[in-house]
């Protein structure tokens, strides 16, 4: 599938067919998130694959009840972990450049998914102690997003978007300076 098709194809799954993601597809999914850009190149995302009925249970309650999650036959959950980046950039950007690796990195796993047919859906509503207790995170691990991935039991529904018009704004020159 061409980049943009992609783009097009992706939308959230919240139903999924009882049919296991092939071990293949999984592993390019985790192959291309470990592509996606760092700062610094300090790579300070984890990410724990989860498969087992009852952790993707607790997980889905951890996520308010968004019980959905628990039926998707994998579930990979994106930690920030600042103590990858810390020796590089120091304090103050360890929280803020771990937690924007672990972004992108969620993002390139939910593009790999749609580019190989897969469903997916990311989930950003849930009780950060909840999920790092219920995966016996370490401390200094922070979840940042949970990504359901399936074969999709639903078809894509177009989805409203705001016009260009609307969210882009161009910079305009200052007739003064600062």
């Amino acid at each position: 599938m061409e980049f943009f098709d992609v783009m097009r194809a992706r939308f959230s799954v919240r139903t999924y067919q009882d049919k296991p993601v092939d071990a293949a597809a999984l592993r390019t999914i985790l192959e291309a998130v470990n592509g996606a850009p760092s700062a610094f190149n300090a790579q300070a995302c984890e990410i724990v694959v989860v498969r087992d009925a009852g952790r993707k249970e607790q997980l889905a309650k951890a996520c308010f009840n968004q019980m959905f999650a628990a039926t998707a036959p994998v579930m990979l959950v994106f930690f920030a972990n600042p103590d990858r980046n810390r020796e590089k950039i120091g304090e103050t950007g360890a929280a803020v450049y771990s937690h924007e690796d672990a972004t992108i990195a969620c993002d390139y796993a939910h593009l790999a998914a749609a580019a190989l047919g897969l469903g997916s859906c990311w989930i950003a509503a849930y009780g950060q102690k909840a999920v790092s207790e219920a995966l016996g995170a370490p401390p200094s691990w922070c979840p940042v997003a949970l990504l359901c991935i399936g074969h999709p039991a639903e078809a894509a529904k177009p989805r409203e978007r705001r016009p260009l018009n609307d969210i882009v704004h161009e910079e305009q020159a200052r007739k003064q300076p600062l």
